[in-house]
């Protein structure tokens, strides 16, 4: 299955922060086919360093999405039933309107100008998308990690506009630990001599400073006995014939990587939205937050995953019982750590293909 990204354009968007971006650009893919009342659509939602390219072989690159074991026919989220719509997210560096886009304004990046954006800003863009699409509800929306956040923040932006939430290893807001590790990448960038307060672009890239980040990041993404299995304490011969351990020179090639990819101010206006993310900010309390809608939650989390620990998504599910919601929630085993949701595929397809079912049949009787 061949993909290409699309391009919306729209005149403007209102940011929590009283600002404005003037225009805005969405680059999303879609996969499979709307139905005649466009009915079957579903929104996936990507975490920190994803992008648009969820599934299939883009066109551009001739690499398959990051989700792709579970988005296609017959898979989790199946093509052949379901109309799958994947957007980068605001702020982002591939295609969406980000720091990396060019202002008007000036003619140049944005950089150091990009305003602060949130969670609610995303949830904003991509709702301008799916209604430019002839959507008038979703089916579900789902997505791990920030996903979740997101998807979260779809039940309570627009609860009439979404039957069923799937977040997968996430939380409806960061933990003291969680903001102290995005605040580590962030500063690594900052204190890169090339950052020149975010408006590197045209010069030289801050490389070392996105590459740390990238791998303190990428640590908190395993777990102890992942890490024990692949690398555990063995060594090998760096390229200047020093010796050092695996599992350094791994950080090391994903951190150079990354910088190949993503733009250090992208991952600076992402992680701070992440931080910010509170579905309770105006004070009340979490099952208040889902006290409008009906649509139904699949909420999944794993053992291992100790970057954003099941406790987090059971505060989720105990709200939403509170409040009497259809809720169904799964700790799956898995020692990936909070990985999981990109590599346990086989228990997350039944799981979510049996749920999207019921889902489907229910809005149809």
């Amino acid at each position: 299955m061949s993909v290409t990204m699309s391009l919306a354009r729209f005149d403007s968007i209102e940011l929590d922060c009283g600002r404005a971006l003037r225009p805005v650009v969405a680059a999303y893919e879609t996969y499979g086919e709307p139905n005649a009342d466009r009915s079957n659509a579903i929104l996936i939602l990507h975490a920190f360093s994803g992008d648009a390219h969820a599934a299939g072989i883009s066109a551009e690159t001739g690499k398959p999405g990051w989700w792709d074991s579970m988005i296609g026919p017959g898979k989790a989220f199946d093509t052949r039933r379901y109309f799958v719509i994947s957007s980068n997210v605001l702020g982002g560096c591939s295609g969406t309107t980000g720091p990396s886009s060019t202002n008007p304004a000036t003619g140049r990046p944005y950089g150091s100008a990009f305003p602060p954006i949130s969670i609610a800003d995303m949830v904003r863009l991509q709702q301008m998308l799916t209604e430019s699409l002839g959507i008038r509800r979703l089916l579900c929306v789902s997505g791990g990690s920030m996903g979740g956040m997101q998807a979260l923040q779809w039940a309570v932006s627009y609860p009439d506009q979404v039957a069923s939430v799937i977040p997968i290893a996430s939380t409806h807001r960061h933990s003291a630990q969680q903001i102290a590790f995005n605040e580590v990448g962030r500063q690594a960038i900052l204190a890169d001599p090339d950052f020149n307060h975010g408006d590197y672009y045209g010069g030289r890239y801050p490389e070392r400073g996105l590459a740390v980040a990238r791998m303190v990041g990428h640590i908190t993404y395993m777990s102890d006995d992942s890490m024990r299995q692949k690398f555990g304490r063995r060594r090998r011969k760096s390229r200047d014939q020093s010796d050092m351990f695996e599992v350094e020179s791994y950080l090391r090639y994903r951190g150079g990587k990354f910088v190949n990819r993503f733009d250090a101010n992208s991952y600076i206006a992402i992680s701070r939205a992440m931080d910010t993310f509170d579905i309770t900010e105006a004070g009340s309390p979490l099952e208040d937050c889902f006290g409008r809608g009906d649509a139904r939650f699949l909420v999944l989390s794993f053992t291992s995953d100790w970057l954003y620990p099941s406790y987090q998504s059971q505060e989720i599910v105990r709200a939403l019982r509170t409040r009497n919601r259809d809720v169904a929630y799964i700790e799956l085993e898995s020692n990936y750590g909070h990985d999981a949701f990109l590599l346990e595929v086989g228990e997350q397809t039944a799981l979510i293909k049996g749920f999207l079912e019921n889902t489907f049949q229910r809005l149809a009787a």
